[in-house]
């Protein structure tokens, strides 16, 4: 009886964990070809989350000329090691299908990170992936010397979105977006995170356990020069 109490408490903790994590690809700011994907709060790797969370992820890479690449990855014991192909300004995105979720008698949902990173300068009508890539991202829109982040949707802007923003010099911010799916603006400075959720009322099936709607969790990590 113990045992099956503890096993069950140690399950939601496990949850409970998942839910407050995200999945980020930081590049190396010293060394454009590589990067670090980490499960966690902010862009440092979480001591208390294993490697093995992300083991389903799938990256890929897209340079310049609008070429995508695998991105091959291996597993340390808090992160993930990711060697970035190619060279120059670069888009890294990719998907993990963290499983089916189901609290009590609440409806099972498919839970899903969709991180992405720009390296370098890349071209801001490069910056969107589109729908068919990814089901929802998040935009750096620069404008002078200040960026907003814009949530795309199923390709299309979501309002009224909470975004969490990680800022260059620590801490967070939350901003709701508007109509167009922007967020409030930001100084176009030093290296920002952020993550944003976006629900798709779409029932399907993932591995063998059926759910009623998708949540897609899209983070983002860009930086500008100081």
């Amino acid at each position: 009886m113990f045992r099956a109490a503890l096993a069950s408490l140690t399950a939601l903790c496990a949850l409970t964990a998942a839910h407050a994590h995200f999945v980020f690809v930081v590049p190396d700011p010293k060394d454009p070809a590589k990067a670090l994907v980490v499960f966690s709060e902010d862009l440092d790797p979480d001591e208390h989350v294993g490697a093995d969370k992300m083991a389903a992820l799938k990256l890929t890479c897209r340079d310049a000329t609008g070429k995508d690449t695998a991105v091959e990855h291996k597993a340390g014991k808090h992160e993930l090691t990711a060697a970035l192909p190619g060279s120059g300004p670069r888009l890294v995105f990719g998907t993990l299908n963290y499983g089916v979720i189901q609290k009590g008698d609440a409806k099972p949902y498919l839970l899903a990170y969709h991180p992405k990173a720009v390296v370098g300068a890349v071209p801001a009508d490069r910056l969107v992936l589109g729908e068919k890539t990814l089901p929802a991202e998040l935009v750096p829109v620069a404008s002078g010397s200040e960026v907003r982040f814009k949530l795309l949707a199923a390709g299309k802007p979501v309002a009224g979105a909470e975004v969490t923003v990680l800022k260059p010099g620590g801490g967070k911010a939350k901003a709701t977006t508007d109509k167009d799916g922007l967020t409030d603006a930001y100084p176009a400075k030093g290296r920002y995170g952020a993550w944003a959720r976006a629900t798709e009322a779409k029932a399907g099936e993932l591995n063998g356990k059926k759910y009623e709607e998708a949540r897609h969790y899209a983070t983002l990590v860009t930086a500008f020069p100081e």
